[in-house]
């Protein structure tokens, strides 16, 4: 299994990505690509919404969207993460958040606390955050989903 490589949404790679499909168990976990894509352009919660394409050995096995204020210490939000069902089962998940997380603090250095949003009835999603330092309040969201935390601030200092 190759390094995890992010990149954003470009004109060259948005057809393959939106070929990006979970299993039919996990649809209503997380939003459709062509719903991620809309979020980028309407921009529902934040100041600025990217996309971006999750790629193994140059090919797109997942996406995600970052949603945030610039600049802003805790208002940024991992949504539609996802790996691609031919792509599950391979370590894929683990390994690209641990890449989504460095990709923020590098990209985003005033960033100290990073937030996503879970389904209860996801304990497959809910063991990755968990195993990997996110945490939770039990605070839920207005659509029933629990927020999950990872303190960059925190775990960051730790290592300098």
């Amino acid at each position: 299994m190759g390094i995890i490589e992010i990149e954003p949404f470009t004109k060259r790679n948005w057809e393959e990505a939106m070929a990006i499909e979970v299993g039919d168990g996990q649809k209503s976990f997380v939003p459709s690509v062509a719903e991620c894509l809309a979020f980028a352009y309407l921009k529902p919660w934040d100041e600025a919404l990217d996309p971006y394409v999750l790629l193994a050995d140059g090919t797109i096995i997942g996406v995600f969207y970052l949603s945030y204020t610039p600049d802003s210490k805790d208002n940024y939000w991992i949504g539609g993460f996802q790996i691609d069902k031919r792509h599950q089962g391979k370590g894929y998940g683990t390994q690209a958040l641990i890449q989504i997380v460095e990709f923020v603090k590098d990209r985003h250095p005033a960033c100290c606390l990073l937030s996503l949003t879970v389904e209860k009835d996801n304990p497959h999603a809910i063991h990755i955050y968990e195993k990997l330092g996110f945490t939770t309040e039990k605070k839920e969201n207005d659509y029933a989903e629990v927020i999950y935390t990872f303190n960059l601030a925190e775990i960051f200092s730790e290592t300098n």
